[in-house]
């Protein structure tokens, strides 16, 4: 590990209530350590009894939509910044559901539940080979077992459950 600053190579050092911390001595300084931040939305119809999955381009896998956060943006902008380019669909309510960590890319995911209007799909061709909506059943059984995606379909259709 190198520093983010300076580039000197870091060492660890053990900081009070935190433990060993990554530290540089060229910068006096400790470097916590930072990773992306990403949505991922289990998107729904208006009367949450579908769910929308897809396969990205290069990938025989479904999953569910997702998206980094920009520099700048908050989770507020980026859900439907992500759904209209990948969807062409507007957000009509997101709920946030939970956080992982997905340590296969690094990064902290923050899962919702996504609703969008019903129309006609406009896939963003160079991102997404397909799109379908499932039932919630469908959805557990064509989703890629242990992962992630996985986890928080699985939490989502028990928290859509509730209210169908």
């Amino acid at each position: 590990m190198y520093c983010r600053e300076c580039g000197e190579k870091l060492t660890l050092r053990f900081y009070e209530n935190e433990g060993l911390i990554p530290y540089c001595a060229q910068c006096s300084a400790y470097m916590f350590p930072q990773f992306p931040i990403a949505v991922s939305m289990v998107v729904t119809n208006r009367t949450q009894d579908k769910i929308l999955l897809a396969k990205h381009v290069d990938d025989d896998d479904f999953i569910l939509f997702a998206g980094y956060i920009k520099k700048g943006e908050n989770v507020e902008k980026t859900i439907p910044r992500e759904i209209k380019e990948e969807l062409g669909l507007n957000v009509v309510k997101a709920k946030y559901m939970s956080s992982r960590y997905h340590s296969n890319k690094e990064i902290l995911m923050l899962n919702f539940i996504v609703v969008v209007e019903e129309k006609p799909l406009k896939l963003a061709e160079q991102e997404i080979a397909e799109a379908r909506w499932c039932t919630p059943e469908e959805a557990l059984q064509l989703i890629r077992k242990g992962t992630t995606a996985e986890f928080f379909l699985t939490n989502a259709v028990r928290e859509l459950k509730k209210k169908i």
